[in-house]
């Protein structure tokens, strides 16, 4: 199955960042890929953390869903669409929420964003929790690929990264492929965005496809980019540093089970 990772450099404009999303997933749709993933925010990164409530959606209906569905249903891909915020019970938040629709542009899967993200450097300070509900529980859908392989897919969100018990839990239930739309700032990005990604696909022998934000942002904030697909001995096959485009590669079921039947590390589980 060819898998496409979009990265993007989102603005504070909507329609832009729908039009620019647009743009990207056509290539992706003309590389061939099956499957196209969308970075966190990829709908806005504006100033300010409040910004998200001003395009809030009720879970179901609203100009973000219905641009994911037709563009997945337009271009024959099953499409995860970053994140989106919905609309949560205290009217000053929001879920942060990956919205998953298949290639008929069919809503599949919801996963609302578990773990928020908080760091203060003395430089940058950023803390999720102001604006956003954390959801409860880990989201997995199938995929039937045009080969005929049904993918175990698990849905995670940037700061997930860094929680190994929830990727745990998707090797458990005989996840694939873990998907990780994200927007790592610049700085944890730069000190260790790839090696947690490539330690999830090794400790949980599964391909993991990462789509990020990657530049300087109209807002001045700068993400680190770097969007990636990574096999499941931790080798990566393909990436882009910055700047907005699509990153396309091969995943193979064989592989796949090699690389399960070599090392068996997921059957010698003892905790």
């Amino acid at each position: 199955m060819k898998v496409a990772a979009i990265q993007m450099v989102s603005t504070g404009i909507l329609s832009e960042n729908l039009a620019q999303a647009r743009a990207l997933l056509e290539q992706a749709a003309q590389e061939g890929a099956e499957l196209a993933i969308l970075p966190e925010y990829f709908c806005l990164i504006g100033p300010h953390d409040a910004d998200k409530l001003a395009i809030q959606e009720a879970f179901g209906a609203g100009p973000i869903q219905t641009f994911l569905a037709d563009t997945a249903r337009q271009l024959g891909l099953w499409l995860v669409g970053g994140t989106l915020p919905l609309t949560a019970a205290k009217p000053d938040r929001v879920f942060n929420s990956t919205l998953v629709y298949n290639a008929q542009g069919e809503y599949v899967a919801r996963y609302d964003k578990i773990h928020l993200f908080r760091f203060d450097n003395g430089v940058e300070s950023y803390d999720e929790s102001r604006v956003l509900d954390r959801g409860a529980q880990p989201t997995r859908f199938a995929l039937p690929s045009k080969d005929g392989h049904l993918w175990q897919v698990g849905l995670s969100v940037c700061y997930d990264l860094r929680f190994a018990e929830l990727y745990r839990g998707y090797a458990r239930d005989g996840v694939d492929l873990i998907l990780v739309p994200s927007a790592f700032t610049h700085t944890t990005g730069q000190a260790h965005w790839e090696v947690l990604l490539r330690a999830r696909a090794i400790e949980n022998l599964a391909y993991v496809g990462a789509a990020a934000q990657g530049g300087v942002h109209p807002s001045g904030r700068r993400t680190w980019g770097q969007s990636m697909l990574i096999d499941p001995w931790g080798q990566i096959l393909v990436q882009r540093a910055q700047g907005a485009g699509v990153v396309c590669a091969e995943l193979s079921p064989h592989t796949l089970l090699q690389r399960r039947s070599q090392l068996p590390a997921l059957e010698h589980r003892v905790l």
